[in-house]
């Protein structure tokens, strides 16, 4: 294709567009659900299963990351968007119009499978059909794609359901996932030589399967909690073995006991991600339920982290050559844990709720400041025949991170009954400091500190 002043210029205009639009879907969803959650379980008779719910579209984008890298390499990325796009749509379905929590939860499933492939071939779109002088700009595109819903987002959607249903956050979303996917056909038909894919790739029916596999330990740790003890210690036990078992070939060696690097690295994405997003999805519920707020209103914590993340995730970036990405990530690391002490307080003594929502600000800033870097971080330790590999390490640690997090949350606040919004932040705030201990080895051997 020829150059272009700008990813909005002709002939990438509506290619542009329609990828933004997927990605700005796919963030609202995310946002959107945190936000309603504790509705949808009041209203389907779900309570117990609200940790579930959230762990199980984290744990399938695993097997959806992996299959639609695979798929992509093999047949270019048209036919694996395209899928990917269509079933996110079937997943809103089943969710919009589930009238119990089994049938929402298969509907998380399929989209949040669909919803983590449907990146991997726009990433593979923007590396084969823009010039490198735009993939910077993409890239940034895509980033505004995510920090817009998360201000946005959670108002909007507590909005929506107290106006007319919880149902309408999912169904909503179709109306535009569905032009937003078919404007991207015809740019993406012009370019298809660009970015065919290579027949020659075989099926990596193993990595799909440890991947399989990786996922639904993860998930077998959010059931143990409807076993009796001592058996529910055991099955979590058992559970978070073999996750970590199976990931093994799906992370950089080292990465399982944070070897220093781009091992560590990955470590520490996890870590940080489950002390973060294991948090985040039980606070719009504890204002809901301890202090009645509305959603709209609960949901304006997340906007206030949503706007944090952005403000400091443009300040590293000023601070490149100031701060290493060794630093970054501990004054992240840090941040996160005061930030945690902060909230875990608010729920232990009922503080004014003003407090979290100050505190969540500043856990939203310090993810901002380290995200970043985390990515500068591995691709500057990966060989180039590694980038791929190492980058999509990266994202299936997070999302394991978080999977497995939500589930041992679930499984203490169960066995303590009363107080189980303090127990889920404890628990948290304990993984949290984990990634303190260990933000240190992102520093690679033989690299002075700085």
């Amino acid at each position: 294709m020829p150059e272009a002043k700008g990813p909005l210029s002709a002939p990438y205009t509506w290619l542009s567009i329609g990828m933004f639009a997927t990605i700005f879907l796919a963030a609202f969803e995310a946002m959107a659900v945190t936000t309603i959650m504790p509705l949808v379980v009041r209203d389907l008779d779900g309570e117990s299963l609200f940790a579930l719910a959230f762990a199980v579209p984290l744990a399938a984008g695993i097997i959806g990351m992996v299959l639609a890298g695979n798929w992509t390499d093999r047949s270019g990325p048209l036919p694996s968007l395209i899928t990917a796009a269509a079933l996110f749509v079937v997943g809103l379905v089943i969710a919009g119009t589930a009238t119990d929590m089994t049938v929402f939860i298969i509907g998380r499933f399929v989209h949040g499978l669909s919803g983590a492939a449907v990146i991997v071939p726009l990433y593979v779109i923007v590396a084969r059909a823009y010039p490198e002088s735009l993939r910077a700009r993409v890239f940034a595109g895509f980033a505004a794609a995510w920090v817009i819903p998360s201000i946005v987002g959670p108002a909007l959607a507590g909005v929506v359901a107290e106006t007319f249903s919880w149902h309408w956050v999912f169904l909503g979303v179709i109306v535009i996932v569905v032009p937003a996917a078919a404007m991207m056909v015809p740019p993406i038909l012009r370019v298809r030589d660009l970015v065919q894919g290579d027949a020659s790739v075989p099926w990596s029916l193993g990595r799909v399967g440890w991947a399989t596999l990786t996922a639904v330990a993860a998930l077998a740790v959010s059931l143990a909690k409807e076993l009796d003890d001592p058996w529910r210690w055991l099955a979590a036990g058992l559970g978070i073995a073999v996750a970590a078992y199976a990931a093994r070939p799906l992370l950089p060696p080292g990465a399982l006991h944070a070897a220093r690097g781009m091992p560590a690295t990955v470590a520490v994405k996890f870590v940080v991600a489950g002390a973060f997003f294991g948090s985040e999805v039980y606070l719009p519920y504890l204002f809901i339920e301890n202090y009645e707020m509305s959603p709209s209103l609960a949901g304006v914590v997340l906007t206030g982290a949503g706007v944090t993340w952005a403000a400091a995730s443009w300040l590293q970036g000023r601070l490149t050559h100031r701060v290493s990405d060794t630093l970054a990530v501990q004054i992240g690391a840090l941040t996160l844990v005061v930030a945690l002490v902060v909230v875990l307080a608010v729920a232990a003594f009922t503080l004014p709720p003003a407090i979290a929502f100050v505190a969540w600000a500043l856990a939203g800033a310090s993810m901002g400041f380290m995200y970043p870097r985390f990515s500068v971080s591995v691709l500057a330790q990966s060989k180039r025949d590694e980038q791929g590999f190492n980058s999509a390490a990266l994202t299936i640690s997070e999302s394991l991170g978080a999977s497995i997090a939500l589930a041992v949350t679930a499984l203490v606040s169960s066995a303590v009954g009363a107080g189980a919004f303090t127990a889920d932040f404890a628990v948290t705030l304990g993984i949290a400091v984990v990634g303190l201990l260990i933000a240190g080895r992102v520093r690679p051997l033989g690299v002075a500190r700085g």
